[in-house]
């Protein structure tokens, strides 16, 4: 599978298809028995959360692509909100509807207790079976972030930490995962699974990009004019699991 690549961006329904038929993911696709979706949803802020238009290309395509028994589902779990009333506002219930996958909510699913000498702050983490054992596809809405500096393919795993172990006793939010920086749940949440690719919504920006979640993280930043060296997530992650990989260009088709 490549490493990655960008392409222009002219509307979902084109763009989307035509980037996926390049790559040739439908060969991908079925290589797997479960693929989860996962969107970035924000409560009250729809407009930089993941549009339902642009996951519809995608699951449109997985569907068509797949293998007959092989299950596709969107996973998510908002911070601070509830997930279900998420999906309702923002249009992933009629997703699921018409396409028959389910809607996972990441905060109450079923999880297993992993434990890691490479953590860097965390001693284990409570982590979403259904992740763990499905083809995982981050689909991110590119846009700063206050608190990250930039939101992408890993930082949208965040979602992964469930708000039943991670919540504050006066709290909503996922308070438990904020004792440091953030810079080190994202870089723990991602030693428990990185997922397996990224299809990142940058239309924003004039393109779409897919690929490798960290490469695809890297390109992001350019096209916010930013150097991802200096994005403390992703130089932490790069180094904690890329060293070898540093010298690698990422394929492009073409220039955001």
């Amino acid at each position: 599978m490549v490493k990655g690549v960008a392409i222009k961006f002219s509307s979902y329904g084109e763009t989307i298809p035509k980037l996926l038929n390049l790559i040739k993911f439908d060969k991908e696709l079925k290589k797997h028995d479960k693929i989860v979706l996962k969107p970035s949803l924000i409560e009250g802020e729809k407009e930089k959360s993941t549009k339902a238009e642009f996951v519809e290309q995608i699951l449109k395509f997985c569907a068509e692509n797949k293998n007959p028994g092989t299950e596709i589902f969107i996973a998510e779990g908002c911070d601070g909100a509830d997930t279900e009333n998420i999906f309702d506002k923002f249009g992933y219930r009629e997703l699921s509807e018409k396409y028959g996958v389910g809607l996972i909510d990441l905060n109450h699913s079923e999880t297993e207790v992993i434990e890691r000498d490479d953590f860097l702050r965390f001693s284990d983490i409570y982590y979403p079976k259904i992740l763990k054992e499905s083809f995982v596809i981050s689909l991110p809405f590119l846009r700063e972030d206050n608190e990250l500096e930039m939101a992408g393919s890993l930082s949208n795993m965040i979602g992964a930490f469930p708000s039943s172990k991670y919540t504050g006793f006066f709290s909503s939010n996922k308070n438990k995962i904020r004792k440091w920086p953030m810079k080190y749940a994202i870089h723990d949440i991602l030693k428990c699974k990185m997922p397996e690719f990224s299809i990142i919504d940058a239309s924003s920006k004039g393109g779409i990009l897919a690929g490798q979640p960290l490469e695809m993280d890297k390109q992001a930043a350019k096209a916010l004019k930013h150097d991802w060296k200096q994005i403390g997530h992703l130089k932490l992650v790069d180094e904690g699991f890329h060293e070898k990989d540093k010298d690698k260009k990422v394929d492009e088709l073409e220039e955001l």
